[in-house]
């Protein structure tokens, strides 16, 4: 069994999410329309995918609300990663009161995006985590370029009861076949013992016919600097159909994965996931494989 660490959902005609997407544009035939739940549904018993985190995709309350709408009809155990107004400390506080609940685990900014690449470190910001981290949510950080990597250690020592998820493995240089500065910098988030990172979003930046080879390498440093506790799997659909299928990212993502010992590719599949985004234990047992529920 397999936790989808990392999906996204939008409605680009307004609907029901009334929300913008000003990032997705006419000019991607593949992402520029809609995708729900109902579209993915039927590829997810082909990869053993029994529970899902839907990721935040826009800066918006509006979506949060959707996704969690969406997670609460979701024909398999799902919870939310949404947005709030971190530079809004205030707001953070008022949103956190009216979104409390079983399907809330966690928080994302697509800083990636924002105008101002220190937004991770404003004094304002770092209240707002701070809340998070007394709520009992975890923050995904989305940082895609080498800069915002130096950060997450930054903000895992600020916040050391704050889980930070890294996304995507901070995007490592897979398709030029480098390494360095990427490597060290992983390093450097996983030395943070709040930090949880991500095997997710590898597949844009691959080279097209991709195999698990192809991303051994990160993965296996990956595995040596975080440890399967803290790490897990993801398959950014849609976003990764500009890349690759749904079943090719699974195909490499478990090939990749089949060095371990069962107990660790349990971790890495299901518990990492189910521990820090809240998601209950496997139909028919009591506890997470390889270890018990963890807050």
């Amino acid at each position: 069994m397999t936790v989808d660490a990392h999906v996204h959902i939008w409605d680009i005609d307004g609907g029901k999410f009334h929300v913008e997407y000003d990032w997705l544009t006419k000019t991607s035939d593949v992402l520029y329309r809609t995708y729900t739940l109902n579209d993915l549904e039927p590829q997810l018993a082909e990869h053993g995918i029994g529970a899902l985190v839907l990721v935040q995709a826009s800066d918006s309350l509006a979506e949060t609300h959707a996704l969690l709408d969406a997670a609460a009809a979701a024909p398999r155990p799902a919870t939310v990663v949404g947005w709030l107004p971190l530079h809004d400390p205030d707001g953070t506080a008022a949103e956190l009161a009216r979104l409390r609940g079983p399907r809330f685990a966690g928080v994302r900014h697509m800083i990636h995006r924002d105008p101002d690449p220190a937004y991770l470190l404003r004094p304002e910001v770092s209240r707002s985590l701070a809340m998070l981290a007394e709520a009992g949510l975890c923050f995904d950080a989305v940082a895609e370029t080498l800069g915002l990597l130096a950060q997450v250690p930054v903000i895992a020592a600020e916040h050391p009861t704050l889980t930070v998820v890294l996304d995507h493995l901070g995007k490592p240089p897979i398709a030029a076949g480098e390494w360095q500065p990427w490597a060290d910098l992983l390093a450097a988030a996983a030395a943070a013992p709040n930090v949880v990172a991500k095997i997710s979003g590898l597949a844009t930046v691959s080279e097209p016919g991709f195999t698990a080879a192809d991303w051994q390498r990160y993965v296996d440093h990956a595995l040596a600097v975080f440890g399967p506790d803290r790490l897990m799997v993801g398959g950014d659909w849609p976003f990764t159909l500009t890349a690759a299928s749904y079943r090719e990212v699974w195909r490499a993502t478990h090939g990749s994965l089949a060095g371990l010992s069962a107990d660790d590719r349990a971790r890495v599949l299901w518990t990492t996931a189910a521990r820090v985004y809240q998601l209950p234990a496997p139909a028919g047992t009591t506890q997470f494989p390889s270890e018990g529920v963890s807050a």
